[in-house]
Formats: C-alpha cells, structure tokens, sequence
C-alpha cells in the first residue's frame, strides 16, 4: 500500500478497546481518521481537526489525548479507548453504561451530543486520577472540550454525581 505521495504504509499494532488491531496505515494517517474509517469507531468525532475542540479525545495509555493530533504510527503498541469501549458487558453478555455515562444521562449532560464522547473520556481519566475533584478540578479537566449547547453546569454535576456514586455517596445531583 502506498499513498499519493509515494509514502510506504507502515504496520501497526494497536489495541482499541481491549481489541488487539493490526493494520497498515499511510504514516499521516491520524489516529482519529484510523477510528473511524477503518474501525469504523464514529464516536470519535471530528470538529477542529486542530486539537482545540476535544470532541475527538480519546484516552491514549489511560490518558486524555486529542485524536486528531496524533498519528495512527505514533499509537503503535498503546491502549486507546474510545467512547464506545466506555460501555460495560455483564457476566450475561449484555452491556450497560459506565457510571460516567449514567450520571451524563441523569443529570441532563448532553444536548446535541456532539461534544458529549470527548467529555466522557475526559471525565473518566478525570475520575480515574482524582476520585473527589472538586467543581474547579472538574472545569479545568474539561476546559479543553468545547460545548455549544450545555452551558457546562449539567456536565460539571454529572461529573460531580459519577464521583459520589463510586465513593457510594448517592444524592440528588442537583
């Protein structure tokens, strides 16, 4: 395989998911465009294509990366999860959401959605490195991640109910 510009697809191994992947890619290849076209993983979404709107943010190693900023190469022998690997099988094989995932859903922390995978995966980095994150944790965590619709207060106390929940502290979110 080899691209308009002569370039020569290089062989990568990545796992999505906790699926093991290998593929060759074109080296400018983005890791966001390899999500999608060829995993067909469409919860990555594209807006910038410049790394300033996160919609396209993934965890990279357990880490918040933007997806269209990296290279499909530079993810060779790394974990990426994806929105889509957010979702958990049960013993009886059918999936449920994440607590993240519930507590967007309970608190209203999502309008058109489009910002919505990039904010998830933050959020659950976020809760993965601090457990109690206080209201200006949580802003700062997702400052990098542009929503148009919400207005951030149902985001900020989905995140805030997701942190009561693991802690086993449920309350009314509001």
């Amino acid at each position: 395989m080899s691209g308009k510009r002569g370039e020569v697809a290089l062989n990568v191994s990545i796992t999505v998911n906790g699926v093991l992947h290998s593929d060759d890619v074109l080296p400018r290849m983005t890791l966001a465009d390899y999500l999608r076209e060829r995993l067909g993983l469409t919860g990555t979404h594209l807006g910038c294509e410049h790394g300033v709107c996160g919609c396209c943010t993934v965890l990279f190693d357990g880490e918040p990366v933007r997806a269209c900023t990296i290279l499909a190469v530079q993810a060779n022998d790394h974990a990426i999860t994806t929105v889509e690997g957010l979702a958990i099988r049960t013993e009886d094989g059918s999936v449920k959401m994440s607590d993240v995932q519930e507590a967007f859903w309970e608190c209203h922390g999502l309008q058109c959605g489009y910002c919505t995978p990039g904010m998830l995966l933050t959020a659950t980095a976020l809760l993965q490195n601090n457990p109690d994150p206080s209201e200006e944790e949580i802003r700062e965590a997702i400052s990098g991640n542009i929503c148009r619709c919400t207005g951030y207060m149902q985001i900020v106390e989905a995140i805030q109910l997701a942190a009561r929940k693991r802690k086993g502290v449920v309350a009314d979110a509001r």
